[in-house]
């Protein structure tokens, strides 16, 4: 994904100005991608330059209100359904797992340990944001919900494999 889509997605929902959307932004996908202010500020001009996003409205000090265009909506719907995403092919846990036979036995429990307590703490997080949404039948909370599951799930999955990998080094490296 990228902010670029992140963007045009956020305004596929609803106009918005930039504060708006960064809101929206922290509460929507801040445990899936992350943007600061500059950064967003800066894509919503490449995003107004190239006819994807106009302004809708403007406001006191300059405030701006973007709306998606036809454009920006075919931009995004073609990166939804036609476009296939990359799977990732760096993990830099996975990588630490990979040489941590040049620490202690005890010390690469301790660190699949402690991985399993952060995907612990993740998946506890999730949860608590699961309770504390308003969820309704709106695509952001139906197609929210899907996405909230998979972290859910993964966060699930990374806990149990960093308890059975410590286990493994256990048992077979004393």
């Amino acid at each position: 994904m990228t902010l670029r889509h992140a963007v045009l997605g956020l305004l596929a929902e609803s106009p918005g100005s930039g504060y708006d959307l960064l809101k929206r932004f922290e509460s929507a996908m801040g445990l899936v991608w992350t943007a600061t202010q500059s950064q967003l500020y800066g894509e919503l001009g490449k995003l107004e330059k190239s006819s994807l996003i106009e302004v809708a409205a403007e406001g006191p000090r300059g405030r701006k209100e973007y709306a998606i265009t036809p454009s920006g909506r075919e931009v995004l719907r073609s990166w939804l359904l036609e476009e296939r995403p990359v799977a990732p092919r760096r993990n830099e846990m996975l990588l630490r797992v990979y040489f941590l036979g040049e620490v202690s036995p005890e010390q690469a429990r301790g660190f699949l340990t402690a991985n399993a307590e952060s995907a612990r703490g993740l998946g506890e997080e999730l949860a608590r944001v699961e309770q504390a949404v308003d969820w309704d039948d709106s695509d952001a909370s139906v197609f929210g919900r899907l996405a909230l599951e998979w972290g859910k799930r993964y966060a699930a999955m990374e806990r149990e494999w960093a308890e059975w990998a410590a286990e493994v080094v256990r048992s077979e490296r004393g």
